[in-house]
């Protein structure tokens, strides 16, 4: 049978690390070695790496309609004039978790900012690695069980640049668009995959 993680956090050694950047982010240069699969230590490794901390996203599900809400908003990311894609993203709610808060608390307090959504308990679903050969960014993903029939409009927070607009749409019809590759973004793209997998423990209570 094939081993896998049978390396820990105390096999790999921080041999010096630089701060080149910071700003909304911190970018640093980090020098490191490591243990090797062969036996014996890397030399230093070098990378940049963006912190950018935890972040917390919502699983809107309506299991009387079947449904979730979903949100639309412009990514500076996504921008790129040589393919026809757009980069307004349909998404889950979402938001970075600020300090002194918890990943739970932030997917409450997001889910009234961006969809006008009151949610009063969470369920943990999963937790993801947002691609951390680069960035340091802890996904924190949860199911909400919402009444979505009152959903809709035009949210965010107005000091944060925010111009959002609700969807509410059917289960089914988000997770086409996932496999349509209408919706390409990593956390809406795994949250409806999971919720795809588990809707039905929820929609026959």
């Amino acid at each position: 049978m094939t081993q896998i993680q049978q390396f820990s956090q105390k096999d790999l050694e921080i041999v010096k690390e630089e701060v080149v950047y910071q700003g909304h982010f911190t970018m640093k240069k980090m020098h490191f070695r490591h243990k090797l699969f062969k036996g014996g230590i890397s030399d230093i490794v070098v990378r940049e790496l963006m912190i950018k901390g935890q972040a917390s996203a919502l699983i809107a599900y309506d299991p009387v309609r079947d449904s979730v809400v979903l949100v639309e908003q412009v990514r500076i990311g996504a921008y790129d004039p040589t393919t026809n894609q757009t980069p307004w993203l349909v998404e889950l709610i979402a938001g970075m978790v600020d300090d002194g808060e918890t990943p739970e608390n932030v997917a409450i307090r997001e889910s009234y900012e961006e969809a006008g959504l009151t949610v009063e308990n969470v369920e943990h679903a999963l937790s993801i690695w947002d691609s951390p050969g680069g960035a340091v960014e802890r996904l924190h993903l949860f199911l909400g069980l919402v009444d979505s029939s009152q959903v809709g409009g035009v949210y965010g927070l107005e000091e944060e640049g925010e111009d959002i607009l609700v969807h509410v749409v059917s289960r089914e019809q988000a997770y086409q668009w996932v496999v349509e590759g209408k919706i390409d973004n990593v956390i809406a793209v795994v949250g409806l995959q999971w919720l795809q997998l588990n809707y039905q423990k929820y929609i026959q209570k």
